[in-house]
C-alpha cells in the first residue's frame, strides 16, 4: 500500500473523530464460554474459536492457546500492523522485518506457591528487527511513533481502570 491510499482509506475517519468526536470512542468486546471440564475457556475470536488453556507450567498440556503467549501475540500483531501503517505514512521502504515479544512470568504467583510473587509479567521486551535502508534518523522516528500509537503497547505500559461485573 503507498502512504497515498492510506491516507485515502483514514482520512473520512479522521475527519468524523475530529468533527464528532464521540463516534471514535467505541468499546471493543470479546466473549468467552467456560469448559469446566478441560479447565478451559473458549474465546469466541473474530478469526474463529480460540480455546485458552493453562500453560504447561501451571499443570497444562501445552495443546491449548496460553493467555500469557496470546499477550504477547497481540503486542506483536499490534506493534507490526502499527509500524507498518506508520512506515507507510512516512514513506519508509521496509522489505520486511520481523517483530517478537518476550516475557517473564514467576509462575510460583499465579499458583499460589509464594505470597510474595507477582503475579503477572515481570518485564516485556519487544524486539523488531527491520529490512531497510532508511536513515537510523527515520528508523528512530517510525519506532518512537509505532510504540506511540500500538494501542497494545500503550494498554501496557499505561493500565488502565480494570473493573469485574459478576451475575447469576
Amino acid at each position: 500500500m503507498k502512504a497515498e491510499e492510506l491516507r485515502a482509506l483514514q482520512a473520512p475517519l479522521k475527519e468524523r473523530y475530529k468533527e464528532q468526536a464521540a463516534t471514535a470512542l467505541q468499546t471493543l468486546k470479546v466473549e468467552g464460554e467456560l469448559r469446566q471440564d478441560k479447565v478451559t475457556c473458549v474465546v469466541k475470536s473474530a478469526r474463529g474459536p480460540i480455546e485458552a488453556g493453562l500453560h504447561p507450567s501451571t499443570g497444562g498440556t501445552g495443546e491449548f492457546a496460553c493467555s500469557g503467549d496470546m499477550l504477547l501475540e497481540a503486542l506483536v500483531g499490534c506493534a507490526g500492523v502499527t509500524l507498518a501503517a506508520v512506515a507507510t505514512a512516512m514513506n519508509i521502504h521496509v522489505r520486511g522485518g520481523t517483530l517478537r515479544a518476550e516475557g517473564d512470568l514467576d509462575f510460583r504467583g499465579t499458583l499460589g506457591v509464594a505470597k510474595d510473587a507477582d503475579i503477572g509479567f515481570k518485564e516485556i521486551r519487544l524486539y523488531i528487527h527491520l529490512d531497510t535502508d532508511a536513515p537510523a534518523d527515520q528508523v528512530e522516528t517510525l519506532i518512537k511513533l509505532t510504540k506511540r500509537y500500538c494501542v497494545v503497547f500503550q494498554t501496557l505500559q499505561k493500565p488502565p481502570t480494570m473493573t469485574t461485573t459478576v451475575t447469576k
